[in-house]
């Protein structure tokens, strides 16, 4: 039930009040001072307040004012005489939702109140919504890996400087994407993302730079694209690698000019939006593969950021599982289930080749077929058929890892990738790190494919 506190000093005024309120199915109370009010206010917390500007002692200005200060969320509707209109006025400068002249109209007030409630309901809704969209982009974890993913996001973001995630399938490179962008100066503005991979080539230039109309069949009306609904806030390209050669040009010349061209037209429209990139392909080998633009790589590869898979770090798969189990008990309505020691054991023995988006739904099939409250390795048997050594056998390994060296040198290959992305790119710093010398280092980024991203000026060629 709504409630409503009444603050006012005539007894007629709050008995009149108060009794229409209470027939509209209000909880009300009623006091005759702004210190009254404040002590109410300090033990109870109430959606509305009807506050009178003349009174007693503290007035309802000052009131307002303390009400303010103590960070009290009531919706605040204002009482005022005929003399009082100017007071009137800066209540609502000061946050007051609107004010009801007296001598009081019972019908106005109840409106007005009616209202003041609807915003009220408004805002928690807002705030709940708010509070979920958080939840769902939080980057949970606090391995080593973790943590210094999070500290480069916290670099990159405050600049606009274009940043290239790298990482498998499924890791959540579009969730530190939207954390860049949440933690940029261009958070108020709009972040729009495009699957380059989802979107058939002969669209994807109109889906970016948009067309005007009999621009191709189909074309009925103007359309703006994603560049231009980005302006001001971020784009994020994600599956980069997967872009036609012809369509690369074009986003280069944006990259470049900050201006663009819909399809079939000739007005140039200018661009201010930030560019992330995200893939799960090797770029520098689709370079010399003839299925990449060079200059292209070298402009989004400002920032490179990589995001680890799952398996590597094990540590915050509980973390996980309890974070998806809390979101989903919320969606659902449901109590979360608890996961049993064993159970944590299993899922860290999983090697999860589908990372953290594999582990999301499994999570989601728990809590929809499990019965029990508690879930143990047995809800988990499916995972458990055929693991050797925390490596599903019934599930074939990939052509790269059927040899040791294979894997070893895999390893060893994101190993120094992710060097490289915690210096910037600088080889120097990252030779120190990695503790060999340079020369070894390029060496090695040679053998694997890794092309630099910069070279300091003291560094030399080898």
């Amino acid at each position: 039930m709504p409630s409503i506190l009444l603050v006012d000093d005539e007894p007629g005024v709050r008995s009149a009040l108060s009794g229409v309120l209470r027939d509209e199915g209000y909880e009300v109370d009623a006091v005759d001072s702004g210190e009254a009010c404040l002590e109410r206010l300090g033990r109870q917390a109430y959606d509305v307040v009807v506050l009178d500007i003349w009174l007693p002692g503290m007035d309802g200005l000052a009131t307002f004012a303390r009400m303010r200060e103590r960070q009290i969320e009531s919706q605040v509707v204002m009482i005022s005489g005929h003399g009082n209109i100017e007071s009137a006025v800066r209540a609502i400068k000061m946050g007051a939702f609107d004010f009801v002249e007296k001598p009081l109209s019972l019908e106005k007030t109840v409106l007005v109140v009616r209202n003041a409630l609807r915003q009220r309901r408004l805002e928690a809704e807002n705030q709940a919504l708010r509070a979920k969209v958080g939840a769902q982009h939080t980057m949970v974890g606090e391995s080593h890996a973790m943590v210094h993913l999070r500290e480069q996001v916290a670099m990159a973001a405050p600049t606009n400087g274009r940043v290239l995630i790298y990482g498998e399938n499924g890791t959540g490179k579009e969730l530190v994407a939207r954390n860049i962008h949440e933690m940029s100066r261009r958070r108020s503005g709009p972040f729009i993302e495009v699957n380059c991979a989802a979107i058939p080539e002969e669209l994807i230039e109109s889906e970016l730079f948009g067309h005007v109309r009999g621009a191709f069949t189909g074309a009925v009306a103007d359309r703006r694209g994603k560049f231009e609904l980005s302006h001001g806030g971020t784009i994020f390209l994600d599956e980069i690698g997967d872009m036609t050669l012809k369509t690369q040009a074009k986003v280069l010349r944006v990259l470049q000019e900050q201006v663009m061209e819909p399809v079939g037209g000739s007005t140039r429209i200018r661009v201010d939006a930030r560019v992330l990139a995200a893939t799960n392909k090797d770029l520098p080998a689709e370079i010399r593969s003839g299925r990449f633009r060079e200059d292209l790589y070298f402009r989004l590869n400002v920032v490179p950021i990589f995001v680890p898979a799952l398996r590597d770090r094990q540590e915050d798969i509980p973390l996980l599982a309890d974070h998806f189990m809390a979101m989903l008990a919320r969606e659902y309505g449901r109590r979360p289930k608890t996961f049993e020691p064993d159970a944590l054991t299993a899922l860290q023995r999983y090697p999860w080749p589908g990372n953290v988006r594999e582990l999301a739904n499994l999570v989601e099939r728990l809590m929809i077929m499990v019965p029990g409250e508690r879930i143990t390795a047995r809800d988990l048997a499916f995972l458990d058929h055929g693991i050797v050594g925390g490596i599903e056998a019934s599930t074939p390994m990939p052509a790269a890892m059927t040899q040791l060296h294979d894997a070893r040198d895999r390893f060893e290959r994101d190993y120094i990738l992710r060097a490289l992305a915690a210096q910037q790119g600088n080889i120097s710093r990252t030779a120190d790190a990695l503790g060999i010398e340079r020369s070894n280092l390029y060496r090695k980024m040679r053998a694997f494919g890794i092309m630099p991203a910069r070279k300091s000026e003291d560094e030399e060629a080898v």
